[in-house]
């Protein structure tokens, strides 16, 4: 039943698994709590592969109902679109919106593992909050009569939908406005219920914003206490900055959210008359402190106002985030340090004090403790059980790290679960890897910056070699790829073709043999991530210096015994760290040598001229050698390594190789290779999220933090 059973396709891609980690951990400390998000019906997409490329389809996992949900008929709110803003006599300002939707509670209720305290993921299911159009249909309009109730359920489907159309765009931002619009009212409403007024709003409610997603949330409040409930201007923003804190979780300046101010004024023109009045009164204490500097001005106004070339004036979501928070955080030390000296280095010269890192975790409960019951039940009799409610007990595996008997147990727990995984890939793949090769891992998103086609190359690479020397005594490796591509982000698509393109080569090849497998996993999502990261024996962290906010997936494949091949970058500093750096095999430039290298003028086509090897692989992609002989189906790709290189895997190439060769030369030694892996498992005591979240309750939620 539990295999016939669908993934709940809620949270994707490293924010939902943080989310629900985070729920997990809100149940086990007790902490009143709610997550809030929307209710998607087919949640981003199911991946498919048909002749090695991505495919999408409807992740229909609601299909035979969803038993785990309780609805909540009673808990409903309105949410409207468009319309106009009408002034009364008094000067008091109403919004009356054009379209009308109901958005109506289904609450999730995540359970302790060790009380019997529980959070509460709460999800919005839109409803047009008008029936069919009676007249219409008894013409005969059957369409155009339910128009209107098709338009809302729009919200309920697809979660990020692609935003390459002027409809897609659209459609996210309703979205967007609509979970926080109903999630404010919850907040509200239940505060008043418990205390009757609105006083101490801000202090007895945290109001987080994971990312700029929910970024209307500060408007959408600011506007129910000025309009619905009638306070003032200076009550109502008080209350807000209070309330809200944000966490970033990206350094990528085009990936910080902004929306045209022409469709504000089309879908949500109160909002618009509220962050227009925000930015006033920020933009005038900015220049009360900083008389003349209409660059600082303009750089840190919440309105991009355009240029000469066309581009529109935007509303910048991270900005309206900031200023309408007490406490903005990055994701891990590095982060939380670029982020205040590159993209928000203004407001962290205007708020040197709202600034500061919270690393992220993950929670021992899914992703050790139910995810690996052999490691569990190993760490169990060696340590005991305390790790699973307070990570850091895992220290207590340090001391034993050299004993060899937890070397052969650690072995036997490892294999065991590679040969599951291996069962799994031959009963739903039809594809035979060898248990006792080394299990070489990277799932995660599909994006040029996370850097799956480095991967690659370094896979071409060890083919050539193979195929040059196929006596020698090559470290047998399999490496597994998963994760999704945006439906619309082409080089990412690309980058899965090239994959199952360079499979399919190495696997027609009898000279490699079982030396060397690839293997593209479809449909990554939770369930599988659960067979996949107990049975690596290799976790490929390699994105480049400065670009991973943090990472979670690295965490949990160190927690899981896996050693980490990684770049300077993210979480990745602060595990090694902890464990010990000679227990990671970090390789890449770091932070500081990648700036200076675009600086001085980076040529990435010098780099591959002056490395045999890398010229090779690349020679060997453009020729065709992976495409059956079409020299043009990887010409993009090529062209871009060869030509900007943005996220600099000609640089980095070299140094990559050397690292597996170490990894290589590692593993031949399963004692010492296990030995590591104990040191690694014993430093992750920090990265649970139990103490994530201990960290914001007691730097960003509590009274205290106000203070």
């Amino acid at each position: 039943m539990l295999e016939r059973e669908s993934d709940a396709a809620l949270g994707n891609g490293g924010l939902g698994r943080l989310a629900a980690c985070f729920l997990d951990s809100f149940a086990e400390l007790g902490l009143p709590s709610f997550g809030y998000g929307l209710r998607y019906q087919y949640g981003m997409f199911a991946q498919g592969i048909r002749d090695g490329r991505q495919v999408e389809s409807p992740d229909d996992w609601m299909a035979l109902g969803n038993p785990w949900e309780v609805p909540r008929p009673e808990c409903r709110y309105p949410v409207g679109f468009g319309g106009h803003v009408e002034v009364d006599p008094s000067g008091s300002r109403r919004w009356w919106p054009s379209e009308h939707l109901i958005a109506q509670a289904y609450d999730f209720i995540v359970p302790a593992h060790h009380s019997e305290r529980v959070s509460t993921l709460r999800q919005w299911h839109a409803q047009s909050a008008a029936p069919i159009d009676f007249a219409a249909f008894c013409r005969g309009d059957h369409h155009g009569a339910a128009a209107h109730r098709v338009a809302a359920d729009a919200l309920n489907w697809v979660l990020y939908p692609d935003d390459s159309t002027e409809a897609g765009r659209r459609l996210r931002l309703k979205q967007e406005f609509f979970l926080v619009s109903a999630s404010m009212q919850d907040l509200i409403a239940r505060h008043l219920r418990e205390t009757g007024t609105l006083a101490g709003l801000g202090r007895a409610n945290a109001i987080h914003l994971n990312d700029t997603h929910p970024a209307l949330a500060p408007a959408e409040l600011m506007r129910l206490l000025l309009d619905d409930h009638g306070l003032g201007w200076d009550e109502a923003w008080a209350i807000t900055r209070e309330a809200v804190s944000y966490t970033n979780h990206t350094l990528m300046p085009e990936a910080l959210e902004t929306w045209p101010v022409r469709l504000f004024e089309q879908l949500l023109p109160r909002h618009l008359e509220i962050v227009y009045e925000i930015n006033h009164r920020f933009l005038e204490s900015v220049k009360q402190r900083f008389p003349g500097d209409i660059d600082l001005v303009r750089r840190v106004s919440l309105i991009d106002e355009g240029d000469a070339r066309g581009n529109e004036r935007r509303v910048r979501m991270a900005a309206l985030s900031i200023v309408a928070s007490h406490r903005v955080n990055g994701v891990a030390a590095l982060h939380s340090e670029l982020m205040v000296k590159t993209i928000f280095a203004d407001y962290a010269r205007l708020f040197p004090d709202r600034f500061h890192n919270v690393t992220n975790g993950v929670t021992p409960r899914r992703w050790l403790q139910q995810a690996n019951p052999g490691l569990s039940a190993l760490l169990d009799e060696r340590i005991g059980t305390g790790w699973r409610r307070r990570l850091d007990e895992l220290e207590g595996l340090r001391p034993l790290a050299a004993d060899v008997g937890l070397g052969e147990q650690l072995l036997t727990v490892k294999r065991e679960n590679k040969r599951r995984l291996a069962e799994r890939l031959q009963r739903e793949l039809g594809v035979t890897i060898n248990v006792d090769s080394l299990f070489d891992v990277q799932i995660k998103r599909i994006h040029e910056y996370k850097r799956q086609l480095l991967n690659l190359l370094h896979v071409i690479s060890r083919y050539q070699a193979i195929v040059a020397n196929p006596t020698a005594d090559w470290v047998p490796r399999t490496v597994i790829i998963a994760g999704k591509a945006a439906s619309a982000y082409v080089a990412a698509k690309s980058i899965i073709e090239l994959a199952h393109d360079v499979a399919r080569v190495i696997d027609g090849d009898p000279r490699v043999g079982d030396r060397l497998k690839l293997v593209f996993l479809p449909n990554y999502g939770v369930s599988l991530a659960e067979a996949v990261i107990p049975a690596a024996d290799l976790s490929e962290q390699i994105s480049t210096a400065g670009t991973e906010a943090s990472g979670t997936g690295n965490m949990k494949f160190a927690l899981n015994g896996a050693l980490t091949i990684g770049t300077w970058d993210g979480a990745n500093i602060e595990m090694a760290q902890a464990f010990g750096e000679r227990n990671m095999f970090t390789f890449g430039l770091k932070t500081e040598k990648v700036e200076a290298l675009k600086r001085a003028g980076y040529e990435p086509r010098r780099v591959v001229e002056q490395n045999p090897a890398l010229f090779d692989v690349i020679d060997a992609i453009a020729r065709g050698d992976f495409s059956q002989g079409d020299p043009g189906r990887y010409r993009t790709l090529i062209d871009k390594l060869l030509g900007e290189d943005q996220y600099l895997l000609m640089a980095d190439f070299a140094d990559y190789l050397r690292a597996q060769r170490e990894v290589d030369a590692l593993f031949r030694d399963p004692a010492a290779w296990h030995q590591r892996a104990a040191l690694n498992i014993a430093g992750m005591g920090m990265f649970s999220s139990d103490r994530t979240i201990e960290e914001y309750v007691d730097r960003v939620w509590s009274v205290k933090s106000l203070d």
